[in-house]
């Protein structure tokens, strides 16, 4: 795999319609992401935007009720928020050496069992981020309910070149 630079990143991301936003808050008494020897560790980032959330509620199908498509692009979301508190723990992106485990959480209506769809939605964008090195494990998990009635959640560990 080739080693990428930040600029790299942020071109790739670029180039897939995307733009790594400041790093958000932390919205409880946690840090957002900390490097801990080679590896790096986010916590579960929501699709904040400018310290809001977009949208709100369970996902599935039916009235009243987060599209799958719209759900799949705030996995997205989350995926840049992660990145954006990666790049303040460890410099810049170009530190990342490869994306090793991705989990996602999705608020699901009891009926909807397609979180592996929504949280591709993550997966893809950390692959066009970082190409071959972005390919990673990942769990996604249904679950009744996330904070601020965030519909995903999703933390990343990657590993770091070292230094």
């Amino acid at each position: 795999m080739a080693t990428l630079t930040h600029r790299d990143v942020l071109r790739n991301l670029q180039d897939a319609g995307h733009t790594l936003p400041e790093m958000q808050s932390a919205i409880a008494a946690y840090t957002p992401a900390l490097r801990v020897g080679a590896l790096a560790f986010t916590s579960g980032q929501l699709p904040l935007i400018d310290g809001r959330l977009p949208v709100a509620g369970k996902v599935g199908y039916g009235a009243g009720l987060v599209d799958p498509a719209t759900a799949t692009d705030l996995a997205a979301r989350c995926a840049l928020n992660a990145l954006a508190a990666l790049a303040v723990a460890v410099g810049d992106l170009g530190c990342v050496s490869r994306v090793v485990k991705v989990t996602g959480f999705v608020a699901s209506d009891p009926d909807f069992s397609e979180q592996s769809t929504v949280v591709d939605g993550a997966s893809t964008l950390l692959h066009q981020a970082f190409g071959d090195a972005g390919v990673h494990t990942r769990s996604a998990v249904g679950v009744a309910v996330l904070p601020k009635d965030s519909p995903v959640e999703v933390e990343l560990v990657v590993e770091l070149h070292p230094a």
